[in-house]
C-alpha cells in the first residue's frame, strides 16, 4: 500500500529534471526575449537563458525596463499558493528578478561596467492578498552606488492596491582579472 506521500514523492521526482536546464539556441533565446518584453538594447545583457527558465514557467512579462526605472507582471493564475492565493514565492521572484536586472542595467548603463552583480539581501512585507488578474511589480532605486545597488519593488493588483513591498540589495563585484 502507497502512502499519499509517496506517491507525491513518486510523481515530483518523475517530473523534475535532470539536470541544469539547457541554454536556448540563439533563435530560441531571442524568442523567449521578444515574448518577454525585453527591449532589443537590453538584450546582450540578459544571461545566456535570455529571460530566467523560472520567470518562463510562471509567466514573466516585462513592461517597461530602464536603468531607473522596471515593470513586470505575472499572472495570478499559475501562481497561487494551494488556498488560491497568489503565492508569496511569488512576490519574491518578481521581486528578485526585477531587483537584480536592475543593478545589472545600472552597472553597465550608468557605470559602464561588465562586473557581475549579485544579490546580497532580499525582504518583503506583503499587505493584502490576490485571487486573479495580474500583479505588476514596480521596482525604483533607492540607493545606486559603485558597488551597491539598493531596490524597492512595489507589487500591486488590477485595482493599483499595494499587495507588497519588497527590498533587496545587490553588490556590483570588482572583476578578477
Amino acid at each position: 500500500m502507497t502512502s499519499q506521500h509517496d506517491a507525491l514523492n513518486h510523481v515530483t521526482a518523475a517530473q523534475a529534471p535532470a539536470g541544469p536546464t539547457p541554454f536556448p539556441t540563439d533563435e530560441e533565446r531571442l524568442a523567449l526575449m521578444e515574448a518577454a518584453g525585453i527591449p532589443k538594447e537590453y538584450q546582450q545583457w540578459t544571461g545566456p537563458h535570455g529571460v530566467t527558465p523560472l520567470g518562463v514557467k510562471m509567466g514573466l512579462r516585462y513592461v517597461e525596463m530602464h536603468p531607473d526605472k522596471m515593470v513586470a507582471t505575472l499572472p495570478v493564475a499559475g501562481n497561487e499558493q494551494n488556498m488560491g492565493l497568489f503565492h508569496g514565492g511569488a512576490h519574491m521572484v518578481l521581486a528578485e528578478t526585477l531587483g537584480s536586472i536592475a543593478a545589472i542595467l545600472h552597472a553597465r548603463v550608468n557605470l559602464g561596467v561588465d562586473n557581475a552583480v549579485v544579490g546580497t539581501e532580499l525582504g518583503a512585507t506583503h499587505h493584502r492578498s490576490v485571487t486573479e488578474g495580474l500583479v505588476t511589480a514596480t521596482c525604483t532605486p533607492i540607493n545606486l552606488g559603485r558597488q551597491l545597488t539598493s531596490h524597492e519593488i512595489v507589487m500591486t493588483d488590477d485595482a493599483g492596491r499595494r499587495l507588497s513591498t519588497a527590498r533587496m540589495t545587490n553588490m556590483i563585484l570588482p572583476n578578477r582579472g
